[in-house]
């Protein structure tokens, strides 16, 4: 039996399996985007795929706390697109 990663979301402190939560990251440079591999370099944040922990998220700035930057409104959206789909 091989062991399922968890990560906890930022939102709700949930504990998940990785596959269930979306990475958002923060490169060195500076730019926040959405990590559909899991994989790529630079500060990670998980949000569970829910329109209602997005909305956590938002309203107390969670993703803003953990990958220490600002977040525009249009990454917000992006968000939702994916979890949407």
């Amino acid at each position: 039996m091989r062991k399922i990663p968890l990560r906890k979301c930022v939102a709700t402190f949930e504990q998940l399996p990785k596959k269930e939560l979306l990475r958002i990251v923060r490169s060195k440079d500076g730019n926040v985007s959405i990590d559909l591999t899991g994989r790529q370099n630079g500060r990670g944040a998980y949000i569970k795929k829910s329109l209602d922990a997005l909305k956590i998220a938002k309203k107390t700035k969670a993703l803003e706390k953990a990958l220490q930057c600002q977040i525009d409104e249009s990454l917000y959206d992006e968000i939702e697109k994916v979890i949407t789909q």
